[in-house]
């Protein structure tokens, strides 16, 4: 992984340095010495706080007063609707919290760095031309990954790549987009709210061949993301959470990868199947057909065919996924795990269904023996209906 130009970073970080109080910014020290800097908090009465990639420390024993606020944001622009403000060309984020009458009582500066070589660890499927859905908690370097991408695919792919960016923190603050998107075409987007309304301008306007979207989290964007997928157009999009299980039970989101019904099994289906009567299905092709799961900036979880990871997760079996990691040296090394065989994970659920009484257990192991009211399991009832409910009405798995 490359580092950022050092002299570009460190002008960038000295016009952030230059929004922040005096004697907060003097206990920072130099901006070319910040490159492990991740932000800057400020909350009205408390000590001021910065944050590294090895932890956080206060910055001095003064509590940050409202003058010290004021101070901030006279030097930023105006805050739009999701409280979120920028420093022109540059990828910083100053982000408000307000009280209830409307004023500023905390401040968070997060540093944007544009760092070229971190999407080595996913280019492949990227440069696919499949649409890949980025997953992870914040912080973890969703924004990051997916500004390089947009860079790689316009500049190296040389594909006509638009980015939908609503809060300008891929491409930056300002009317003229960072350099760290390379070619491609930056749409601001005027209010959160107008998010799913861009995107599907940004493909009827401007023909492009990728759409890049950063966090997708309402359900008009998830049904804007499903129209320009049936249009043909590749997306590269991000969403917060964990694991595409979390994905998966999600109301809001779970369209991005298929979304789930509820089906009605005939009885035969059912035993066949070693189910319940009612079991849940994947309900439509996903939107986005790979998924990687971000554990950390050197490390992922990669689900390269997402109809076939959701539909094991109904069947409540392991996905098969690959796992990949990024060493010191930026040598990527990939780990594929596969799923048990269908057989060996039948017979483990047996045995675990057999230690357990009927009311534990749940249709599902009665499915798994033999209709009931049948001879299987040992029903003394001599094959009629109406036996008694209990160990001897299935029988044990050794």
């Amino acid at each position: 992984m490359h580092a950022p130009n050092t002299n570009t970073h460190a002008a960038e970080v000295t016009l952030l340095l230059g929004v922040l109080p005096p004697q907060i910014r003097d206990q920072l020290g130099p901006a070319d010495a910040q490159e492990h800097l991740l932000e800057v908090v400020l909350d009205l009465g408390r000590l001021p706080t910065v944050r590294t990639t090895s932890g956080e420390r206060d910055l001095s024993a003064r509590e940050v007063s409202a003058e010290d606020l004021a101070y901030v944001t006279s030097r930023l622009g105006d805050f739009g609707d999701d409280n979120r403000a920028g420093i022109a060309r540059t990828l910083h984020r100053i982000s408000a919290i307000r009280n209830r009458k409307g004023e500023v009582v905390g401040l968070t500066c997060r540093v944007g760095r544009a760092v070229r070589g971190t999407l080595a660890i996913v280019r492949d499927l990227v440069a696919s031309g499949k649409s890949v859905l980025l997953l992870g908690r914040p912080g973890v370097g969703k924004t990051t990954l997916l500004r390089e991408a947009a860079r790689v695919l316009a500049d190296e792919e040389r594909r006509r790549v638009v980015i939908v960016d609503t809060s300008n923190e891929i491409a930056g603050d300002g009317d003229i987009p960072h350099p760290g998107i390379g070619r491609a075409r930056r749409m601001p987007v005027p209010a959160v709210k107008a998010q799913h309304a861009v995107m599907i301008e940004a493909v009827e306007n401007h023909m492009p061949e990728v759409v890049v979207i950063d966090e997708i989290g309402t359900e008009q964007e998830a049904l804007a993301a499903r129209t320009i997928a049936e249009r043909g157009v590749q997306l590269i999009g991000t969403a917060h959470g964990t694991a595409l299980a979390n994905l998966l039970v999600n109301p809001t989101l779970s369209d991005l990868i298929g979304g789930i019904q509820a089906v009605t099994l005939g009885d035969e289906e059912a035993k066949r199947r070693g189910t319940q009567k009612t079991v849940l299905e994947r309900k439509a092709p996903p939107t986005f057909e790979v998924l990687v799961e971000l554990v950390g900036r050197d490390e992922v979880v990669v689900y390269a065919d997402v109809a076939a990871a959701v539909d094991a997760l109904l069947r409540e079996e392991q996905p098969a996924h690959e796992r990949r990691t990024r060493d010191g040296r930026g040598q990527v090394r990939a780990e594929e795990v596969q799923p048990a065989p269908v057989y060996e994970r039948r017979r483990e659920r047996e045995r675990e269904l057999a230690t357990q009484p009927w009311d534990q257990a749940g249709e599902s192991f009665w499915w798994l023996n033999g209709p009931r009211g049948g001879n299987s399991g040992g029903n003394s009832g001599g094959g009629k209906r109406g036996g008694k409910r209990g160990p001897g009405r299935y029988r044990r798995v050794a």
